[in-house]
């Protein structure tokens, strides 16, 4: 066994461990199987790089659900007043959108990536690449699908869930961990789409059209934000921070039904004072969209709700217009995962309880966000965590 420590993934918490590390002066090497660094974080940042988000902490930790009293001290350890600092630190600052959430002025991830590869390259980072782990020999060192072993001090696995594994997180790694008697939780699709049975014609004339400023309740909980009709169903930001409850709801029935208010901001009484008004013999489209202003997509998709022939109280079709969701989207499309290794495997360091100095970070732990930036940093906040534990005990 040698000093050198083993970063096994090269995305976000890989990298995170990686310079917490070599930052303290240990000998680090970053294995990545894919030809190149930090690929699903690139892809992230085709929407603008959504770092963080700038609401207090207390309902920031809430939007982990069950996985949030774990998460807490880690996030309270690199909050996201941390992760903003350390973006102005590589020269990339920030600024808060509209919607609370904090971006790179650049709107790019590529320029962040570039200043963090340079930066670890300073401080020693070794980079190896096409590097495909497959788990441990007999003796206790790191094997690889290229025939090399590797015996490092401690070894921290930031491998990613199980979306998008054409970019690099294709879950292969939990065969491994179960053989190691690694308690793991099955991988599900989070932040992914549900699917809707579409009339022929909305399909083709709306796929992929926004619902904007809508608010969508399913049970108890009411999510306001967007939304986007695609050809196979329904996705989009407050799709996403219901995703967990509409999985398991979905999971357990066959189907379920959020409700879509596409107003919001009036109330149903506002809405029928507007709507209260002579039609002169206009058409229910031309009288929705001078009455209520509604879109062709927002007409169509009440004539999807609640039949062709609208019911006479338009005002409650416009603030409750019902929604069967028959499905989900498969793992290959959603933005991440739930599943992985479960939090009662590691210790409060995120050291493997089956295998000593092997920590865990990011998105193969069984936690799971709705976007908005909190993704990004349980990421972030977990490879930091698992660096500076690794630094307490090695």
């Amino acid at each position: 066994m040698d000093e050198t420590m083993a970063v096994i993934g090269g995305g976000p918490s890989g990298l995170m461990a990686a310079e917490v590390l070599s930052a303290a002066g240990r000998s680090v090497t970053v294995y990545e199987r894919m030809p190149s660094l930090g690929r699903k974080f690139l892809m992230a940042g085709r929407g603008g790089l959504n770092l963080t988000h700038s609401e207090d902490l207390r309902p920031f930790l809430g939007r982990y659900g069950a996985a949030g009293k774990t998460l807490k001290p880690l996030l309270e350890a690199f909050t996201p007043a941390d992760l903003i600092a350390w973006a102005q630190g590589l020269d990339q600052p920030t600024f808060v959108g509209s919607s609370g959430r904090v971006f790179p002025k650049s709107l790019k991830a590529s320029p962040l990536l570039r200043a963090w590869l340079a930066r670890l390259d300073a401080q020693g980072v070794t980079f190896r690449t096409r590097m495909t782990w497959t788990g441990w020999d007999d003796h206790g060192a790191l094997t690889f699908e290229n025939g090399e072993i590797a015996r490092p001090a401690a070894t921290v696995l930031a491998l990613g869930g199980a979306s998008w594994a054409k970019l690099g997180s294709d879950g292969a790694w939990a065969s491994v961990l179960a053989g190691q008697g690694v308690a793991l939780a099955a991988f599900e699709p989070a932040n992914g789409g549900f699917l809707v049975d579409w009339s022929p014609v909305f399909r083709e004339r709306f796929a992929g059209q926004p619902l904007k400023a809508i608010a969508i309740t399913h049970g108890r909980r009411t999510v306001r934000g967007e939304a986007v009709v695609a050809g196979y169903g329904i996705e989009g930001g407050a799709i996403y921070a219901l995703s967990s409850d509409l999985r398991a709801a979905v999971a357990a029935e066959g189907s379920t039904t959020v409700e879509i208010d596409l107003r919001p901001d009036l109330s149903a009484a506002q809405l029928t004072a507007r709507l209260d008004r002579p039609r002169s013999g206009q058409s229910a489209a031309t009288f929705l969209r001078k009455a209520a202003n509604l879109s062709p997509l927002e007409i169509n998709l009440l004539r999807e709700a609640h039949g062709v022939a609208l019911p006479a109280d338009l005002a409650a079709a416009i603030k409750r217009a019902p929604l069967k969701l028959t499905g989900l989207q498969g793992l290959a499309r959603a933005i991440s995962t739930a599943g992985g290794v479960r939090l009662n495997a590691v210790d409060e360091h995120l050291m493997l309880k089956a295998r000593a100095n092997v920590y865990v970070a990011g998105e193969m732990l069984d936690w799971e966000a709705p976007t908005g930036g909190y993704l990004l940093q349980a990421c972030f906040a977990t490879g930091v965590a698992a660096a500076r534990a690794v630094l307490a005990k090695v």
